[in-house]
């Protein structure tokens, strides 16, 4: 089966960068088709995607900023009513996802049903991360792998390609994190529903432009839930996971 992917790029308050990546990704793949999804950016991020005018570019404008998580699901959701895509990456919209790591992750799509990229196994590595970032993520996915009992080294990241087939296979609206947590959460889910993963190192880059969207609010977040999930797989029923499953 011929593969054909969308890249799914959640933006809020990315005109430094945006046009930059995006045209950095229809360059190098000619087949690749990008969605932008806008949480109504008041930099006007949206505006100057439209400005491109390029026909392999959609725009999906949100009302308001409401979290990474519900920017991904409205974006699977919008690209499910597409269904001529095989498969979708996730991508930042702040340039620290290299496009040039992209085709060894779509290489190997071909063959898994979850390919993560993982900046902590080697052949990974990270650009201008501050230590204290560097040690929040690496304690963060530590956390999250022992307490769900989940082999991969970098759950945090949001560098991924989903096959279409499997996001059909999950109930999206049981998948509830709003923050980075969310990233998390659609490993636990995919992992309840039997997928078969693969793992590419990638060089990860600290944004030069923009803000970084990290905050305590995030990090509680992630904590509070990887916690219960914890507690639940340890001690609960395998049904307490497999409400992500249709």
């Amino acid at each position: 089966m011929t593969m054909k992917s969308l890249v799914l790029i959640p933006t809020y308050n990315e005109a430094e960068s945006i046009v930059s990546l995006v045209t950095d990704v229809l360059t190098h793949f000619k087949d690749l088709e990008i969605l932008i999804i806008d949480d109504n950016s008041p930099d006007g991020t949206a505006n100057l995607i439209k400005n491109l005018h390029e026909p392999r570019v959609h725009i999906l404008k949100r009302e308001q900023k409401s979290g990474l998580g519900a920017a991904y699901r409205a974006g699977i959701e919008w690209a499910m009513d597409h269904p001529n895509f095989t498969h979708y990456v996730t991508m930042d919209g702040d340039g620290s996802h290299r496009v040039e790591d992209l085709p060894p992750m779509l290489a190997r799509a071909g063959n898994v049903d979850v390919v993560m990229s993982s900046r902590w196994i080697p052949g990974g590595s990270i650009r201008n991360w501050p230590k204290y970032r560097q040690f929040i993520s690496r304690i963060g996915t530590s956390y999250a792998r022992r307490a769900l009992k989940l082999p991969y080294s970098d759950l945090t990241g949001g560098f991924r390609v989903y096959s279409a087939h499997l996001i059909r296979c999950l109930n999206l609206n049981e998948i509830s994190s709003e923050g980075y947590c969310f990233q998390i959460e659609m490993i636990l889910a995919s992992d309840a529903a039997g997928a078969t993963f693969a793992e590419v190192p990638i060089t990860f880059v600290e944004r030069e432009l923009g803000r970084s969207k990290m905050s305590r609010k995030i990090v509680v977040e992630a904590l509070r839930k990887v916690s219960i999930w914890g507690w639940q797989t340890r001690f609960g029923s395998n049904a307490d996971k497999l409400h992500y499953v249709k």
